[in-house]
Protein backbone atom coordinates (compact mmCIF):
# COMPACT_ATOMS: atom_id res chain seq x y z
CA UNK A 1 0.00 0.00 0.00
CA UNK A 2 1.63 3.22 -1.20
CA UNK A 3 1.10 6.05 1.28
CA UNK A 4 3.25 8.91 2.48
CA UNK A 5 2.54 9.12 6.22
CA UNK A 6 3.12 12.60 7.60
CA UNK A 7 1.52 12.17 11.04
CA UNK A 8 4.32 10.53 13.00
CA UNK A 9 2.05 9.20 15.77
CA UNK A 10 0.23 7.05 13.19
CA UNK A 11 3.46 5.28 12.34
CA UNK A 12 4.60 4.89 15.95
CA UNK A 13 1.35 3.32 17.22
CA UNK A 14 0.48 1.06 14.26
CA UNK A 15 2.48 -2.04 15.22
CA UNK A 16 1.28 -1.94 18.84
CA UNK A 17 -2.36 -1.72 17.76
CA UNK A 18 -1.87 -4.54 15.23
CA UNK A 19 -0.53 -6.76 18.03
CA UNK A 20 -3.51 -5.88 20.25
CA UNK A 21 -6.06 -6.92 17.63
CA UNK A 22 -4.13 -10.06 16.66
CA UNK A 23 -4.02 -11.18 20.31
CA UNK A 24 -7.72 -10.62 20.88
CA UNK A 25 -8.68 -12.29 17.61
CA UNK A 26 -6.61 -15.35 18.54
CA UNK A 27 -8.29 -15.53 21.96
CA UNK A 28 -11.76 -15.15 20.41
CA UNK A 29 -11.07 -17.93 17.92
CA UNK A 30 -10.01 -20.23 20.78
CA UNK A 31 -13.33 -19.49 22.49
CA UNK A 32 -15.13 -20.31 19.22
CA UNK A 33 -16.51 -16.80 18.88
CA UNK A 34 -18.23 -16.10 15.60
CA UNK A 35 -18.84 -12.97 13.52
CA UNK A 36 -15.41 -11.48 14.07
CA UNK A 37 -14.32 -8.47 12.04
CA UNK A 38 -11.04 -8.77 10.11
CA UNK A 39 -7.94 -7.88 12.09
CA UNK A 40 -6.21 -4.83 10.55
CA UNK A 41 -2.55 -4.87 9.59
CA UNK A 42 -0.10 -2.28 10.88
CA UNK A 43 0.09 -0.76 7.40
CA UNK A 44 -3.67 -0.32 7.18
CA UNK A 45 -3.82 1.10 10.72
CA UNK A 46 -1.11 3.62 9.85
CA UNK A 47 -2.90 4.81 6.70
CA UNK A 48 -6.31 5.07 8.39
CA UNK A 49 -4.93 7.00 11.38
CA UNK A 50 -2.80 9.32 9.26
CA UNK A 51 -5.61 10.16 6.83
CA UNK A 52 -8.18 10.63 9.58
CA UNK A 53 -5.89 12.86 11.64
CA UNK A 54 -5.54 15.33 8.78
CA UNK A 55 -9.28 15.14 8.13
CA UNK A 56 -9.91 16.09 11.78
CA UNK A 57 -8.06 19.38 11.25
CA UNK A 58 -10.21 20.43 8.29
CA UNK A 59 -13.54 22.24 8.54
CA UNK A 60 -16.75 21.85 6.56
CA UNK A 61 -18.94 24.96 6.49
CA UNK A 62 -17.22 26.22 9.62
CA UNK A 63 -17.58 22.96 11.60
CA UNK A 64 -14.87 20.51 12.66
CA UNK A 65 -15.67 16.88 11.79
CA UNK A 66 -16.76 14.37 14.42
CA UNK A 67 -16.74 10.98 12.77
CA UNK A 68 -16.32 7.30 13.50
CA UNK A 69 -14.73 4.87 11.01
CA UNK A 70 -15.14 1.10 11.01
CA UNK A 71 -12.73 -1.16 9.10
CA UNK A 72 -14.98 -3.89 7.69
CA UNK A 73 -16.14 -5.10 4.28
CA UNK A 74 -19.75 -4.12 3.51
CA UNK A 75 -20.93 -7.75 3.47
CA UNK A 76 -20.09 -8.05 7.19
CA UNK A 77 -22.44 -5.22 8.11
CA UNK A 78 -26.15 -5.64 8.76
CA UNK A 79 -28.36 -3.36 6.68
CA UNK A 80 -25.54 -1.11 5.51
CA UNK A 81 -26.06 2.15 3.67
CA UNK A 82 -24.17 1.49 0.44
CA UNK A 83 -22.99 4.12 -2.00
CA UNK A 84 -23.59 3.31 -5.64
CA UNK A 85 -20.00 4.32 -6.32
CA UNK A 86 -17.25 3.95 -3.75
CA UNK A 87 -15.21 6.98 -2.72
CA UNK A 88 -11.45 7.27 -2.25
CA UNK A 89 -10.28 7.32 1.36
CA UNK A 90 -9.04 10.90 1.61
CA UNK A 91 -9.25 13.68 4.24
CA UNK A 92 -11.51 15.80 2.03
CA UNK A 93 -14.02 12.97 1.50
CA UNK A 94 -14.16 12.22 5.23
CA UNK A 95 -14.71 15.87 6.06
CA UNK A 96 -17.55 16.22 3.54
CA UNK A 97 -19.27 13.08 4.88
CA UNK A 98 -18.91 14.10 8.54
CA UNK A 99 -22.22 16.02 8.89
CA UNK A 100 -24.16 12.96 7.72
CA UNK A 101 -22.60 10.54 10.19
CA UNK A 102 -21.78 12.60 13.29
CA UNK A 103 -24.64 11.17 15.36
CA UNK A 104 -23.57 8.52 17.91
CA UNK A 105 -23.58 4.93 16.70
CA UNK A 106 -23.02 5.63 12.99
CA UNK A 107 -19.75 4.50 11.40
CA UNK A 108 -18.27 5.28 8.00
CA UNK A 109 -17.44 1.94 6.38
CA UNK A 110 -13.85 1.59 5.17
CA UNK A 111 -12.38 -1.37 3.31
CA UNK A 112 -9.56 -2.11 0.90
CA UNK A 113 -9.09 -3.62 -2.52
CA UNK A 114 -5.59 -4.57 -3.52
CA UNK A 115 -3.49 -1.59 -2.40
CA UNK A 116 -6.23 1.00 -1.97
CA UNK A 117 -8.53 1.91 0.90
CA UNK A 118 -12.00 3.17 -0.01
CA UNK A 119 -15.21 4.39 1.62
CA UNK A 120 -18.19 2.18 0.78
CA UNK A 121 -20.98 3.71 2.89
CA UNK A 122 -22.13 3.75 6.50
CA UNK A 123 -23.44 1.33 9.11
CA UNK A 124 -24.79 1.13 12.65
CA UNK A 125 -24.02 -2.55 13.20
CA UNK A 126 -20.46 -3.86 13.23
CA UNK A 127 -18.97 -7.28 14.08
CA UNK A 128 -17.07 -8.26 17.22
CA UNK A 129 -13.56 -6.82 17.58
CA UNK A 130 -14.11 -4.40 14.73
CA UNK A 131 -11.37 -1.77 14.43
CA UNK A 132 -12.98 1.63 15.01
CA UNK A 133 -11.32 5.03 14.83
CA UNK A 134 -13.23 7.97 16.27
CA UNK A 135 -12.55 11.68 15.84
CA UNK A 136 -13.46 13.33 19.16
CA UNK A 137 -12.21 16.81 18.25
CA UNK A 138 -9.52 18.28 15.99
CA UNK A 139 -6.34 16.29 16.51
CA UNK A 140 -7.88 13.97 19.11
CA UNK A 141 -8.43 10.39 17.89
CA UNK A 142 -9.45 7.23 19.75
CA UNK A 143 -8.76 3.71 18.51
CA UNK A 144 -11.29 1.27 19.93
CA UNK A 145 -13.19 -1.92 19.17
CA UNK A 146 -16.52 -3.50 19.83
CA UNK A 147 -16.28 -5.97 22.71
CA UNK A 148 -16.70 -9.66 22.03
CA UNK A 149 -19.35 -9.88 24.76
CA UNK A 150 -21.46 -7.16 23.03
CA UNK A 151 -22.01 -5.44 26.37
CA UNK A 152 -21.13 -1.93 27.44
CA UNK A 153 -19.18 0.81 25.72
CA UNK A 154 -16.48 0.00 23.17
CA UNK A 155 -13.08 -0.93 24.60
CA UNK A 156 -10.47 1.77 24.01
CA UNK A 157 -7.09 0.68 22.67
CA UNK A 158 -5.20 3.96 22.25
CA UNK A 159 -5.76 7.71 22.39
CA UNK A 160 -3.82 10.03 20.09
CA UNK A 161 -3.85 13.73 20.91
CA UNK A 162 -1.55 15.55 18.53
CA UNK A 163 1.94 14.23 19.23
CA UNK A 164 0.88 12.55 22.48
CA UNK A 165 0.03 8.85 22.29
CA UNK A 166 -1.50 6.88 25.17
CA UNK A 167 -1.86 3.13 24.74
CA UNK A 168 -4.18 1.42 27.21
CA UNK A 169 -2.40 -1.03 29.50
CA UNK A 170 -4.65 -4.07 29.76
CA UNK A 171 -2.49 -5.49 32.54
CA UNK A 172 -3.86 -2.76 34.81
CA UNK A 173 -6.90 -4.98 35.31
CA UNK A 174 -4.81 -7.57 37.15
CA UNK A 175 -3.30 -5.15 39.66
CA UNK A 176 -4.34 -5.48 43.33
CA UNK A 177 -7.34 -3.38 44.38
CA UNK A 178 -8.35 -2.62 40.79
CA UNK A 179 -11.95 -1.35 41.06
CA UNK A 180 -14.55 -3.39 39.20
CA UNK A 181 -15.55 -0.39 37.12
CA UNK A 182 -11.97 -0.04 35.87
CA UNK A 183 -11.75 -3.76 35.11
CA UNK A 184 -14.90 -3.50 33.03
CA UNK A 185 -13.68 -0.41 31.17
CA UNK A 186 -10.54 -2.31 30.24
CA UNK A 187 -12.70 -5.02 28.70
CA UNK A 188 -12.15 -7.84 31.18
CA UNK A 189 -15.71 -8.48 32.32
CA UNK A 190 -17.75 -11.39 31.05
CA UNK A 191 -21.57 -11.20 31.15
CA UNK A 192 -21.72 -14.89 32.06
CA UNK A 193 -20.06 -14.09 35.37
CA UNK A 194 -22.04 -10.94 36.07
CA UNK A 195 -24.49 -10.68 38.94
CA UNK A 196 -26.81 -7.85 39.87
CA UNK A 197 -25.04 -6.64 42.97
CA UNK A 198 -21.62 -6.20 41.38
CA UNK A 199 -21.17 -6.30 37.65
CA UNK A 200 -24.46 -4.98 36.29
CA UNK A 201 -23.96 -2.15 38.74
CA UNK A 202 -20.50 -1.67 37.27
CA UNK A 203 -21.88 -1.26 33.75
CA UNK A 204 -24.36 1.37 34.94
CA UNK A 205 -21.53 3.22 36.68
CA UNK A 206 -19.65 3.30 33.39
CA UNK A 207 -22.65 4.83 31.65
CA UNK A 208 -22.96 7.35 34.47
CA UNK A 209 -19.27 8.19 34.17
CA UNK A 210 -19.55 8.76 30.40
CA UNK A 211 -22.64 10.92 30.88
CA UNK A 212 -20.99 12.94 33.69
CA UNK A 213 -18.00 13.62 31.47
CA UNK A 214 -20.17 14.54 28.51
CA UNK A 215 -22.13 17.27 30.27
CA UNK A 216 -18.85 19.13 30.69
CA UNK A 217 -19.66 20.97 33.92
CA UNK A 218 -17.72 18.77 36.30
CA UNK A 219 -19.29 16.82 39.14
CA UNK A 220 -18.93 14.22 41.88
CA UNK A 221 -20.80 10.96 42.34
CA UNK A 222 -20.47 9.02 45.61
CA UNK A 223 -21.44 5.33 45.54
CA UNK A 224 -22.15 4.00 49.03
CA UNK A 225 -23.23 0.58 50.34
CA UNK A 226 -26.99 0.04 50.56
CA UNK A 227 -28.58 -0.65 53.94
CA UNK A 228 -26.33 1.70 55.91
CA UNK A 229 -26.25 5.39 56.78
CA UNK A 230 -22.61 5.54 57.80
CA UNK A 231 -21.85 7.73 54.78
CA UNK A 232 -23.94 10.51 56.34
CA UNK A 233 -21.19 11.07 58.92
CA UNK A 234 -19.03 12.42 56.09
CA UNK A 235 -21.67 14.86 54.85
CA UNK A 236 -22.33 18.33 56.24
CA UNK A 237 -25.90 18.72 57.53
CA UNK A 238 -28.43 19.79 56.61
CA UNK A 239 -28.03 18.22 53.17
CA UNK A 240 -29.15 20.68 50.50
CA UNK A 241 -31.16 18.17 48.47
CA UNK A 242 -31.75 15.05 50.52
CA UNK A 243 -34.08 12.51 48.88
CA UNK A 244 -36.52 10.57 51.09
CA UNK A 245 -37.56 7.96 50.33
CA UNK A 246 -34.68 7.08 48.05
CA UNK A 247 -35.55 7.63 44.38
CA UNK A 248 -35.52 4.23 42.67
CA UNK A 249 -36.14 5.06 38.99
CA UNK A 250 -32.80 3.68 37.79
CA UNK A 251 -32.88 0.84 40.32
CA UNK A 252 -36.35 -0.26 39.17
CA UNK A 253 -35.15 -0.47 35.56
CA UNK A 254 -32.20 -2.63 36.54
CA UNK A 255 -34.48 -4.95 38.51
CA UNK A 256 -36.58 -5.71 35.44
CA UNK A 257 -36.21 -9.05 33.71
CA UNK A 258 -33.05 -9.50 31.65
CA UNK A 259 -35.12 -10.70 28.70
CA UNK A 260 -36.42 -7.19 27.93
CA UNK A 261 -33.08 -5.41 27.97
CA UNK A 262 -32.58 -5.68 24.23
CA UNK A 263 -35.81 -3.79 23.64
CA UNK A 264 -35.38 -0.21 22.47
CA UNK A 265 -37.98 1.03 24.95
CA UNK A 266 -36.04 -0.31 27.95
CA UNK A 267 -32.71 0.96 26.60
CA UNK A 268 -34.19 4.39 25.97
CA UNK A 269 -35.57 4.50 29.51
CA UNK A 270 -32.15 3.49 30.87
CA UNK A 271 -30.39 6.24 28.93
CA UNK A 272 -32.87 8.78 30.24
CA UNK A 273 -32.49 7.58 33.84
CA UNK A 274 -28.70 7.61 33.61
CA UNK A 275 -28.73 11.07 32.05
CA UNK A 276 -31.00 12.38 34.78
CA UNK A 277 -28.71 11.26 37.61
CA UNK A 278 -25.57 12.36 35.76
CA UNK A 279 -27.20 15.76 35.29
CA UNK A 280 -27.62 16.11 39.06
CA UNK A 281 -23.84 15.88 39.47
CA UNK A 282 -23.55 19.28 37.78
CA UNK A 283 -25.18 20.84 40.85
CA UNK A 284 -22.65 22.23 43.34
CA UNK A 285 -21.86 19.45 45.82
CA UNK A 286 -21.85 15.67 45.45
CA UNK A 287 -24.58 13.34 44.25
CA UNK A 288 -25.00 10.21 46.39
CA UNK A 289 -26.37 6.86 45.19
CA UNK A 290 -26.15 3.42 46.74
CA UNK A 291 -24.87 0.25 45.10
CA UNK A 292 -28.42 -0.60 44.02
CA UNK A 293 -28.61 2.65 41.98
CA UNK A 294 -31.05 4.38 44.35
CA UNK A 295 -30.64 8.16 44.57
CA UNK A 296 -30.09 9.34 48.14
CA UNK A 297 -29.05 12.98 47.78
CA UNK A 298 -27.46 15.59 45.57
CA UNK A 299 -25.79 18.92 46.21
CA UNK A 300 -24.24 17.32 49.31
CA UNK A 301 -21.20 18.97 50.89
CA UNK A 302 -18.48 16.59 52.05
CA UNK A 303 -16.94 17.11 55.48
CA UNK A 304 -14.73 15.21 57.94
CA UNK A 305 -16.37 13.10 60.65
CA UNK A 306 -15.43 13.88 64.23
CA UNK A 307 -12.05 12.33 65.01
CA UNK A 308 -11.09 11.90 61.35
CA UNK A 309 -7.69 13.06 60.14
CA UNK A 310 -7.22 15.09 56.94
CA UNK A 311 -6.10 13.05 53.93
CA UNK A 312 -2.38 13.73 53.45
CA UNK A 313 -1.43 11.56 50.50
CA UNK A 314 -2.96 9.48 47.74
CA UNK A 315 -1.58 7.21 45.04
CA UNK A 316 -2.39 8.27 41.46
CA UNK A 317 -2.22 5.95 38.45
CA UNK A 318 -3.43 5.92 34.86
CA UNK A 319 -4.01 2.60 33.02
CA UNK A 320 -1.67 3.32 30.12
CA UNK A 321 1.58 1.69 29.02
CA UNK A 322 4.59 3.31 30.71
CA UNK A 323 2.29 5.11 33.13
CA UNK A 324 3.99 5.46 36.52
CA UNK A 325 2.29 5.54 39.91
CA UNK A 326 2.82 8.68 41.94
CA UNK A 327 2.18 9.35 45.62
CA UNK A 328 1.10 12.95 46.01
CA UNK A 329 -0.83 15.28 48.26
CA UNK A 330 -4.46 15.30 47.03
CA UNK A 331 -4.20 19.02 46.21
CA UNK A 332 -1.71 18.06 43.47
CA UNK A 333 -4.31 15.85 41.81
CA UNK A 334 -7.05 18.43 41.35
CA UNK A 335 -9.22 21.05 42.98
CA UNK A 336 -11.88 21.06 45.68
CA UNK A 337 -13.90 18.18 44.18
CA UNK A 338 -10.85 15.92 44.15
CA UNK A 339 -9.79 16.88 47.66
CA UNK A 340 -13.23 16.25 49.13
CA UNK A 341 -13.67 12.96 47.22
CA UNK A 342 -10.33 11.68 48.51
CA UNK A 343 -11.32 12.65 52.05
CA UNK A 344 -14.69 10.92 51.70
CA UNK A 345 -13.13 7.64 50.52
CA UNK A 346 -10.49 7.74 53.26
CA UNK A 347 -13.26 8.03 55.85
CA UNK A 348 -15.76 5.73 54.08
CA UNK A 349 -13.51 2.96 52.83
CA UNK A 350 -16.35 0.79 51.51
CA UNK A 351 -17.46 3.58 49.14
CA UNK A 352 -16.06 4.89 45.85
CA UNK A 353 -16.15 8.37 44.37
CA UNK A 354 -16.33 9.32 40.69
CA UNK A 355 -15.14 12.84 39.86
CA UNK A 356 -15.44 14.58 36.50
CA UNK A 357 -13.46 17.77 35.83
CA UNK A 358 -14.60 20.50 33.48
CA UNK A 359 -11.48 19.95 31.40
CA UNK A 360 -12.48 16.34 30.65
CA UNK A 361 -10.36 14.54 33.26
CA UNK A 362 -12.12 11.75 35.12
CA UNK A 363 -10.96 10.08 38.33
CA UNK A 364 -12.23 7.08 40.29
CA UNK A 365 -11.28 7.22 43.98
CA UNK A 366 -11.21 3.93 45.90
CA UNK A 367 -9.55 2.73 49.09
CA UNK A 368 -6.46 0.56 48.60
CA UNK A 369 -5.94 -1.93 51.46
CA UNK A 370 -2.52 -2.86 50.07
CA UNK A 371 -1.25 0.72 50.03
CA UNK A 372 -3.39 1.73 53.02
CA UNK A 373 -4.34 4.95 51.29
CA UNK A 374 -6.77 6.34 48.75
CA UNK A 375 -6.05 5.27 45.17
CA UNK A 376 -6.96 7.79 42.45
CA UNK A 377 -7.46 6.04 39.10
CA UNK A 378 -7.31 8.49 36.16
CA UNK A 379 -9.59 6.93 33.53
CA UNK A 380 -10.49 9.63 30.97
CA UNK A 381 -8.43 7.68 28.40
CA UNK A 382 -10.95 4.84 28.73
CA UNK A 383 -14.07 7.01 28.59
CA UNK A 384 -13.49 8.85 25.30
Amino acid sequence: MIHNTTYEAARSVAATVETHFAKHHAAAHQDNKEKLAPAPSAQIIEVIVDTTFWASLLREEGHSPKISLAFIPPEQSEQPLLFEHRFPFTPSILTKLAPAVERPGIHIGVWHEEDELYVWGATRVIPHLCFVLEVVEPGLLVIKHRRVDEFGKFANVAVLNGEQVKVVDENSASLPNCPSILTSLLGFSSPSSWNYSVNESVNVLIQLAVSMRDHGRGGSLLVVPSGTKTWRKSIIHPISYSVAPAFSGLADLMRQDVSIRNQSQWQGALRQAVGSIAGLTAVDGATVINDQHELLAFGAKIGRPEGSTPVQKIIVTEPIINGEAAIVHPSQNGGTRHMSAAQFVQDQQDAIALVASQDGRFTIFAWSPCEEMVHAHRVETLLL
